[in-house]
């Protein structure tokens, strides 16, 4: 009993450490985005003046991150769906092939694959300067994680029996697609989403290449903050971001627990 004690409490000491290791540092950079001299702590004062400045100077990069991570998520929900069906009914060589060939964003890096867009599309210029062409990349390098999540839950079901249980009692392939597929891989959905959302909202490598003056996106912004003005207008800028995002990783997180199965007791037959 003695030494079980004895390994709970070194377990939650390393815990504890890794998590301050990790949080402690966050925790500091936004609290120093609502000082009002860094250089003198807290005892300085706390304001919500940068965070002031960060919004009425950078608020076009949050709403933009916002729609680009959206956009992306429609797209890869579109594309990667889809695809993931696909690969789930016809396993093959080929099949595992092209699931391989699918990573090759992921594995490639960013910079890498915003050159090879750049040198692609560079000579349209009214695609090149917009928003669209930043949300091709980010759908490029996102459409993986949604292609593998969805792809996981229908590989472990039994996808052929169930459909051709829906086909046996008429159900055409829209009926079976939207009724039997989709509520049954619900699950990988909202877990591809939460990934795909949380990397095109922060998705800096790829980005710095393909954005402009105009197409700032919330990192490229941070980043942009913290190199050339003060350093709590950048810790502020670090802290909007927290509020962004955690909010929304919380909502998607609740979404993909699964829900408890009530059980309606039958009546007894008289």
């Amino acid at each position: 009993m003695a030494e079980r004690r004895l390994l709970f409490s070194l377990q939650l000491g390393f815990t504890l450490v890794v998590c301050a290791f990790l949080i402690v540092p966050v925790i500091l950079s936004m609290l120093a985005g609502l000082t009002a001299n860094y250089l003198s702590g807290v005892q300085s004062g706390l304001t919500l003046r940068w965070v002031g400045e960060v919004w009425s100077g950078y608020r076009e990069t949050i709403f933009l991150s916002i729609g680009i991570s959206l956009c992306c998520l429609a797209g890869t929900l579109v594309l990667g769906v889809p695809a993931a069906y696909v690969l789930a009914k016809r396993q093959s060589a080929l099949s595992r092939a092209i699931e391989e060939l699918l990573v090759m964003p992921v594995a490639v890096p960013g910079l890498a694959t915003a050159l090879a867009l750049i040198v692609t599309y560079g000579a349209a210029g009214a695609f090149r300067t917009s928003w669209s062409f930043i949300l091709v990349g980010h759908v490029l390098f996102t459409l993986p994680f949604m292609v593998r999540s969805v792809l996981a839950v229908l590989s472990a079901i039994d996808l052929k029996t169930l459909e051709e249980g829906a086909a046996s009692l008429g159900a055409g392939f829209a009926q079976r697609f939207f009724h039997i597929v989709l509520p049954n891989c619900r699950s990988g959905i909202l877990a591809g989403s939460l990934m795909v959302v949380t990397l095109s909202m922060g998705e800096f490598n790829m980005t710095w290449l393909l954005h402009t003056p105009l197409t700032k996106t919330l990192p490229v912004g941070l980043a942009d903050a913290y190199a050339s003005l003060r350093l709590e207008i950048g810790s502020a800028y670090t802290l909007v971001f927290f509020l962004m995002i955690v909010p929304l990783l919380l909502a998607l997180q609740a979404l993909t627990r699964p829900r408890p199965v009530k059980f309606v007791a039958e009546e007894e037959q008289p």
